[in-house]
């Protein structure tokens, strides 16, 4: 639930009442004894100028509660967000950014590329940029003493984690050009990415959604606040739902399949997103109806229940008295990502979810719903958002395809698309809990490796034992097959974990390859990766 709409109305009501009863008393001071209009005597002068340093003081106070927050609790490190702006897009993005990162319990110190130097990037292991490109691949006017000093100057940055929200037009030659840039120097001076370079065309909504998401996932995780762009979504139905690891030490997790509205075609590539609208469950609405004494059939201007709007709304903790008030209050719940785990041909679409659980035991939003509360046969708001720097290469290109856990369903869609074009030069390596519960897809994966389209299956699991307990272990073990197979013109797709599996696999790579090596099949794309 969200506490915020009901504290913003209360709080703006409790203002506008301190600024009547402010006036009221100022009022008083230009009336003299017969009621007419007069200047204020010296002696009402103090009254004068106490209330206005109150109402500066109470407008200090509001700035300073809902400002981003930048200084960082004992022992806790801010993160650095650098925005570069020419029209002011970009400095826009950064205060949004700013307050979801604060929102997701991150600190945050903003800055402008400006006011950075190598002395700021050292104070600071995490960072993120906010990067325009204008005119013929440009950057923006004020970053130009950071590209002529601190980018020509001999600095190590092995100890900063980064992450680059690139923004440019498609239609100009030098697409995103100076966000790439800026990410070249950051890997050539040895920093680390935490995801691939996010390229936003035209202020794109889809993909800055993604961006709020990762923002998220950067801190609790827990993605609550709304969407800066409304998703438009299309129902389609829940035709199954299967545990796939019952018995597992790990949470459960389920395959759902997906058919699309009458009439609809299927239309994704391998790598692609689906974007969920996550609702309540019918009896937490009906709980929150009568705890407030709100009628859930009262219709908003469309006809549609009150209880139907609610389901996909955040629950206020003290709503509006009237139905109208609370309608218009109403900010909608988030949307969920999960990759698809299916390919048009496979006739549905298909998902993997894990069901995330509260510290009360209580299931997490977008999981809970499609895994508990959403009935078979049920709609489920979606939204394809294409994904092309996931999305897959020639079926002659040896592929490689690291995943754990439920990162799983977007590598299972590439090997679906790789069987149906023959391909056959394809390695999987794939991490999870136990063999015994949790090896998703087992006996279709082994198909896969029967029939050829897998020339490579190799599997650990961090509960059975062993030597190499986590992927990134396996994939350093077989570090000598790695570099052949880079060397015969391999492509890397990695899915999985944004702060556990994928910089550690980033670690192997590198430590395999060489610095430069890596950095290589990055810029060449054939080392990408989706993470979550």
């Amino acid at each position: 639930m969200s506490r915020r709409p009901a504290r913003a109305v209360l709080g703006n009501a409790l203002v506008l009442l301190a600024l009547l009863v402010i006036a009221a008393l100022l009022l008083r001071l230009h009336l003299d004894d017969g009621g007419g209009w007069t200047v204020p005597r010296p002696l009402h002068w103090p009254a004068a100028l106490a209330s206005v340093l109150l109402y500066a003081a109470g407008c200090t106070w509001l700035w300073w509660r809902t400002r981003p927050r930048e200084d960082a609790a004992e022992g806790e490190q801010p993160l650095l967000l650098v925005w570069a702006s020419q029209t002011g897009f970009a400095l826009a993005l950064a205060h949004r950014s700013a307050h979801a990162l604060a929102a997701a319990g991150v600190p945050v110190r903003m800055r402008g590329l400006h006011q950075v130097d190598a002395g700021v990037l050292a104070q600071h292991t995490r960072a993120l940029f906010i990067a325009s490109t204008t005119g013929e691949g440009d950057a923006p006017d004020h970053a130009l003493p950071f590209l002529r000093r601190t980018m020509r100057e001999p600095v190590s940055l092995d100890h900063l984690q980064y992450g680059v929200l690139a923004l440019g037009d498609s239609s100009y030659a030098q697409y995103c050009a100076f966000g790439h840039q800026l990410d070249g120097w950051l890997r050539r001076h040895g920093a680390h990415a935490l995801f691939d370079t996010v390229q936003v065309d035209n202020g794109d909504t889809a993909t800055l959604r993604h961006w709020q998401q990762l923002l998220g996932q950067l801190g609790n995780g827990s993605g609550d606040q709304p969407d800066w762009s409304p998703v438009q979504y299309q129902p389609w139905r829940l035709a199954q739902r299967t545990v796939l690891n019952a018995g597992s030490p790990g949470a459960p997790v389920f395959h759902l399949r997906l058919q699309p509205p009458s009439g609809t075609a299927l239309d994704w590539q391998a790598g692609d997103i689906a974007e969920i609208g996550p609702r309540h469950a019918r009896q937490t609405v009906q709980a929150w109806l009568q705890r407030h004494g709100h009628d859930g059939q009262h219709p908003d201007g469309h006809g549609v229940p009150l209880a139907e709007r609610l389901a996909g709304a955040h629950l206020p903790d003290a709503p509006p008295a009237s139905a109208a008030a609370l309608l218009a209050s109403l900010q909608p719940l988030p949307h969920r990502e999960y990759s698809i785990a299916s390919v048009p041909a496979d006739g549905m679409l298909d998902l993997l979810v894990r069901r995330q659980q509260h510290p009360d035991g209580s299931p997490g939003l977008g999981s809970g719903w499609l895994c508990e509360h959403l009935a078979l046969g049920g709609h489920v708001d979606v939204r394809l958002r294409s994904n092309p720097n996931f999305h897959g290469v020639d079926p002659t290109t040896p592929l490689l395809l690291i995943g754990n856990g439920t990162g799983i369903a977007g590598l299972r869609a590439h090997l679906h698309a790789r069987a149906q074009a023959g391909a056959r030069r394809t390695w999987l390596l794939f991490g999870e809990r136990t063999r015994q519960h949790d090896f998703h897809f087992q006996e279709e994966l082994q198909a896969l490796l029967g029939d050829g389209t897998l020339q490579h299956l190799d599997t650990t699991f961090s509960r059975d034992g062993g030597e190499h307990r986590y992927v990134q272990h396996l994939l350093q073990a077989h570090a000598g097959r790695l570099q052949q197979w880079v060397a015969e013109g391999a492509t890397i797709l990695v899915c999985g974990s944004l702060q556990g599996m994928a910089p550690a696999v980033d670690a192997v790579i590198e430590q395999a390859l060489g610095r430069d090596g890596r950095d290589a099949l990055l810029q060449a794309g054939r080392y990408r990766r989706d993470v979550y």
